[in-house]
């Protein structure tokens, strides 16, 4: 048990493999009870909650069993969007709040994300603590006497809690007269999100919300919004809102069916907000996977751009640091910091349904502030991570490309932190270009390190 457990979203992996096995999950939960339990009201409580996958249960179970026996109260919430989670933890005051998800991953993987009192996610130091005991670099901790052990709770009102903190982000907004196609992948939101639009007052037409446990991102959701885009144009609706397995992302689709870039999405966003008064420093926070059309469109409208490394946490520290109120990721996370401590799905398609009727506008319309540079996205499977400057023909290729380039266009070529891929991005003007130079990279990549199948999805 030498490896790291955390990477850039928690622990992630597949289940009954290290580290997503019932006995981590049991140390787990204890350490986060030595960690994070401090002295004042609930500071004993952890709130559990998870999406739809089978292994949701496995863990839970377990994880429970390490918690109430170190004397913490467990508040068990079921299938919950992760910002959900971040929300009630912070609301109720508790000394944790645990999701236990994979996010856009297939059902055969789980992770475990967790929350401070604060709804944030925990801090890289606070992760490094909490590994040192499970892996057992600390000395084991004394087991509480039988009269301190914890308890296990049900919250039957966790989901309406959120659906009402959900509706006040948005004012209540009146959604009277909208049709939304809302694709919940088979995940969390696949009860909470559909019944929040109803609510609102929207006609809804719904997809993925069967789970069975092993359905969960299977051919729908956020990872294949094409499906809401189809509906929307059979059913002739205003909007596509496509959820991931955990609901902490969104895509949507326009009333053409046509996706919408996330970028774009951060775009339409930034401006309306700073028309209200709302974009704090008038500065947006995006990643280095933002297309350079964002940072165009941000510059003519007097926006600036602050860019942070992949990840929503990274994006939420920057905010954090810089005071400011709006960001995300083209993969869908939006970050609306007046609101919320973490990326939220369910918040941002009623922040952008909001804007859309407040000026009396489609989401088409309002997604035509930007322009995007064409671009090839590989996702190149590698057996493992290598330090890319070790990699002399990739390396020379990476300055080449540089170099040729100029302003005209960009590479970033990075490792996921939650897979076993290498992400190969390539903008360009040419779209021939474009392709020319992914092409290049992949070659290179799998003479140096290897690779399976890989898969390329561009524009």
């Amino acid at each position: 048990m030498s490896n790291r457990l955390f990477g850039t979203d928690g622990i992630r992996g597949r289940v009954n493999e290290f580290p997503i096995t019932a006995e981590v999950a049991l140390r787990l939960g204890k350490a986060i009870a030595r960690v994070l339990r401090s002295s004042g009201p609930n500071r004993n409580r952890v709130l559990i909650g998870k999406d739809t996958r089978i292994s949701g249960y496995m863990l839970e179970t377990a994880m429970t069993s390490g918690l109430v026996s170190m004397g913490m109260d467990v508040f068990m919430v079921g299938p919950m969007p992760t910002p959900g989670v971040a929300h009630l933890t912070k609301s109720m005051g508790a000394a944790a709040g645990i999701m236990l998800t994979a996010s856009h991953n297939p059902y055969e993987d789980n992770g475990i994300k967790i929350f401070g009192p604060d709804g944030y996610k925990i801090s890289d130091e606070i992760e490094n603590v909490i590994e040192r005991h499970i892996l057992g670099d600390e000395p084991e901790a004394a087991p509480v006497p039988p009269r301190q052990i914890g308890k296990a709770h049900r919250i039957d009102d966790a989901r309406g809690r959120y659906i009402e903190f959900a509706k006040h982000t948005a004012d209540n907004i009146s959604l009277h007269g909208l049709k939304v196609v809302v694709d919940c992948g088979h995940g969390a939101a696949y009860f909470i999100a559909p019944l929040i639009f109803k609510e609102l007052g929207a006609e809804v037409v719904t997809a993925g919300i069967g789970p069975d446990g092993t359905n969960i991102n299977d051919g729908c959701g956020a990872l294949h919004p094409e499906n809401a885009g189809e509906l929307v144009r059979r059913h002739n609706a205003d909007l596509g809102i496509s959820f991931d397995g955990d609901a902490d992302r969104v895509i949507f689709s326009d009333s053409n069916g046509q996706v919408v870039s996330g970028d774009r999405i951060l775009a339409l966003c930034a401006l309306a907000m700073k028309e209200q008064g709302r974009l704090k420093h008038d500065t947006l926070v995006c990643t280095t996977m933002s297309n350079l059309g964002l940072y165009e469109a941000m510059r003519r409208n007097g926006i600036k751009v602050e860019t942070s490394p992949v990840g929503d946490r990274n994006v939420i520290e920057a905010m954090r640091k810089g005071g400011y109120t709006f960001g995300g990721e083209n993969s869908g996370h939006l970050i609306f910091s007046e609101h919320a401590t973490t990326g939220d799905g369910i918040l941002s398609a009623l922040q952008v349904l909001r804007m859309m009727r407040d000026k009396n506008a489609t989401l088409a319309t309002l997604a035509s502030i930007m322009q995007e540079y064409p671009n090839q996205l590989a996702n190149i499977p590698v057996p493992d991570k290598p330090d890319l400057e070790s990699l002399p023909k990739l390396k020379k290729l990476m300055k080449q490309a540089t170099k040729e380039f100029g302003t005209e266009g960009r590479h970033l070529i990075r490792y996921s932190g939650t897979e076993k891929k290498l992400r190969v991005l390539v903008e360009h003007r040419e779209i021939e270009t474009a392709r020319l130079w992914v092409s290049k990279f992949a070659a290179a990549i799998r003479d140096e390190i290897g690779t399976g199948t890989r898969k390329i999805n561009g524009e």
